[in-house]
């Protein structure tokens, strides 16, 4: 299966072998890395990461600035346990964060599920403290549908997380799309 999204500024791909370099440069920063449960990679869990995610259903992909063509985050998109329903992800190099990047990406992945694989609804969670992932997910039409308390259990204690969505019909509405 190929897998290519272009945006203006970023090409959105499976992984290729050699990814795991510029993706354990991000994601071994423990402050990039805070809001993930098992936290920074070790080398050996960046090439992990890339092998399992370089496959025929991969549920992470590369999010590479074309400018650059540098590998600066990526992005997770995968079924979620309900019908027609995908979660959506995103952790980005800190030295290209606050630059809309991921704002962008999130934004093609939602048009993508939306419009070629048909789901019907998109999540996302994350940390009440981790406010640029919060307007990531507002900024692209989710709504905030809970805060659930002490839900996630990891080395440092429970965390607290919020659940955002959008479903087909809000983003009909939002981009004034017309329905297929």
């Amino acid at each position: 299966m190929s897998f290519r999204l272009e945006t203006r500024r970023l090409v959105i791909r499976k992984f290729e072998k050699e990814d795991w370099k510029q993706l354990y440069e991000y994601a071994s920063d423990p402050e990039v890395m805070r809001y993930i449960p098992n936290g920074a990679y070790t080398e050996e869990e960046a090439q992990k990461f890339v092998k399992e995610n370089m496959g025929d259903r991969p549920e992470k992909f590369a999010v590479v600035l074309k400018s650059e063509n540098k590998l600066i985050g990526h992005m997770y998109f995968h079924n979620w346990f309900a019908p027609q329903t995908y979660e959506i992800g995103w952790v980005f190099n800190k030295a290209y964060q606050n630059n809309g990047y991921a704002t962008e990406a999130a934004k093609a992945l939602v048009d993508y599920g939306f419009e070629v694989l048909k789901l019907h609804r998109i999540i996302a969670t994350c940390q009440p403290e981790n406010y640029p992932s919060w307007r990531v997910a507002e900024k692209i039409g989710m709504t905030r549908e809970a805060h659930n308390r002490k839900c996630i259990l990891t080395d440092d204690g429970w965390w607290d997380e919020l659940f955002y969505a959008i479903l087909e019909e809000d983003r009909r509405r939002m981009y004034q799309v017309d329905p297929a």
